[in-house]
């Protein structure tokens, strides 16, 4: 009713109707200019808790809040991922006399602030574009700070122009504006420049992000685009996240046009660019960053989600011929979800005299032959990762008691949680689960019980599954049937992997999930079978979370038809 009311208005009082959409579109702007709060707020958190040093951020906020672990890691995956392809500009340019940083959409950045402060600013000029209101708001800060001010050269009031760092208001859909105001504000359009979008261009209409992109390639030669955005948006994860910018009224655009990597490489070359080169964020994370600089950030807070379903994309060989784009793209830091249910501590299970570790967590605990429980990996907050096996004895139910003198040989298994074990031929099969490092692991082990024993086989799997853990798995008439879980795969979630455990042989087949309703994630869930054919199998619980969307959990059971 409101939809045609104004229909027929604009028809009848045009000048009426042009003063509603203006509204609107000012309502549309506010909610972005809102994401650009919520955003630096969280980056002050991240580097409140030492992920990254910027001493700058904490100007641009009213108060420190400290966010969950997850939000301070992914924020920290964000913020090293532009710097590193910062670094690599800077270095790939240091001949040139002359270079630029053109920041879209910078919101309250401290980027200009921290540059300086680490002498990383020889020859380089930073102009950032916002909307004239945001603009406007960051110049008032900086001019009644001292700390800020002091930054500038010769301690100048910001304004269109100030040396190496230009503030400037204008909405860069406006193409012509653009280029006069910056051209009057110094930039030079054949040196070399880092063009930079933090989730930025997404919040316009495809029509308006692609002309932005256009006009870069057109006016600036020497150049490369560093753009972070969200892809994927038809998988479960992509379905909760944009349900979740819907209720903000903040709706991502291009994601219907451009939903991939391939999509979005092409969009740039499409658009002038030679070339493009998309990496997700765990291959950043797991690829670019050094061993110990992941140990130390895994080592700040207690984290109970690893990265897993989310993309970025960067590239360490910039600037500056032939010249390349990179674009980041990100569908949000999606981990396992969180345990629904908190698993019983093994302190509580084994009797106080033991030695052995304590598995507080994403153990596999698997009644054996019977007469004893069997318990693998694990992890504390200590210990990313365990490898101890231990049989458990129920000497006197409720009280267990560890029983080690269990004889087994062969190569002990990976050191892993978040894996599955089911039993099978007297013994037990374990299968992926989170290593160390936090990569996943597609290797499977069988335990074969011997007349001494025990002992540990490798199984050779062919074609090798893709890792994965927080799935769950069952035996049925010898064939593993892994359900569900975490991959680091850019495409697609996780389906079935059925493996032939006489053979090897594995096949992965995607689950049909078009008659659920409401987003499926099937991660940290609980499984079992409804019959002893092994043909329908319940799936309860489990869900997932992201660090700008909260906690996604499923609605309902839901049951899987496994016949042929």
């Amino acid at each position: 009713m409101c939809t045609r009311f104004r229909f027929c208005a604009s028809l009848l009082f045009p000048q009426a109707a042009s003063t509603c959409v203006r509204c609107n579109a000012s309502k549309q702007q506010e909610r972005v200019q809102g994401t650009n709060d919520s955003s630096v707020v969280s980056k002050v958190s991240a580097a409140a808790q030492g992920y990254f040093h910027d001493d700058f951020l904490k100007h641009f906020v009213c108060k420190v809040s400290r966010r969950a672990p997850l939000i301070n890691r992914g924020y920290y995956v964000r913020w090293k991922a532009v710097d590193h392809c910062l670094k690599q500009f800077f270095h790939a340019t240091q001949s040139c006399s002359r270079r630029q940083i053109l920041s879209l959409g910078a919101g309250f950045d401290s980027l200009y602030f921290r540059l300086h402060a680490e002498g990383a600013l020889g020859g380089v000029t930073v102009f950032e574009v916002d909307f004239p209101e945001v603009a406007r708001r960051k110049a008032a800060l900086i001019n009644s700070n001292t700390c800020l001010k002091d930054m500038l050269p010769d301690r100048e009031t910001v304004s269109n122009q100030s040396g190496h760092y230009n503030l400037i208001g204008v909405d860069v859909r406006k193409e012509q504006e653009v280029e006069v105001t910056l051209s009057g504000a110094g930039l030079q359009w054949d040196a070399p420049t880092l063009v930079l979008s933090e989730v930025v261009l997404t919040y316009m209409e495809t029509q308006w992000s692609d002309a932005v992109i256009g006009w870069a390639a057109k006016l600036l030669p020497q150049s490369v685009f560093v753009m972070y955005e969200q892809i994927h948006p038809d998988d479960p994860f992509g379905r909760v996240m944009q349900n979740h910018f819907l209720k903000l009224n903040s709706t991502i655009h291009a994601l219907k046009q451009y939903p991939d990597t391939v999509a979005q490489t092409q969009r740039f070359i499409q658009k002038g660019w030679e070339k493009c080169v998309c990496l997700d964020m765990n291959q950043f994370y797991f690829d670019l960053l050094l061993e110990d600089e992941r140990q130390r950030v895994e080592g700040l807070e207690p984290f109970d989600e690893p990265l897993s379903d989310s993309r970025i994309t960067t590239q360490s060989d910039l600037m500056p011929d032939p010249r390349p784009v990179f674009i980041f793209m990100i569908t949000g830091m999606e981990p396992e979800m969180f345990p629904l249910l908190h698993p019983y501590s093994l302190q509580r299970l084994c009797d106080q005299s033991s030695t052995s570790h304590a598995s507080e967590g994403d153990f596999s605990l698997v009644v054996f032959q019977n007469t004893f429980l069997f318990v693998f990996g694990g992890r504390t907050e200590k210990d990313p990762v365990l490898g101890d096996a231990h049989f458990l004895w129920p000497h006197n139910v409720p009280t267990f008691v560890c029983f080690n003198q269990m004889t087994v040989v062969g190569a002990v298994p990976e050191a892993r949680h978040s894996h599955s074990a089911c039993p099978y031929g007297g013994g037990l099969v374990i299968f992926g689960g989170l290593g160390k490092g936090g990569r996943p692991i597609c290797d499977a082990f069988y335990l074969r019980p011997t007349l001494s024993g025990f002992c540990w086989e490798t199984m050779n799997l062919h074609p090798p599954p893709v890792p994965r853990y927080s799935h769950s798995a069952h035996v049925i008439n010898e064939k593993l049937v892994v359900v569900g879980g975490v991959w680091l795969q850019a495409d697609g979630v996780p389906g079935v992997a059925v493996i032939n455990l006489s053979t090897g042989s594995c096949v992965e087949i995607q689950l049909d999930t078009s008659s659920v309703p409401w987003p499926l994630m099937l991660h940290s869930f609980c499984s079992e079978l409804l019959d002893s054919e092994g043909s329908e199998m319940v799936l309860i619980g489990g869900g997932g979370n992201c660090f700008s969307f909260g906690t996604h959990l499923n609605l309902h059971p839901i049951t899987v038809d496994l016949r042929p």
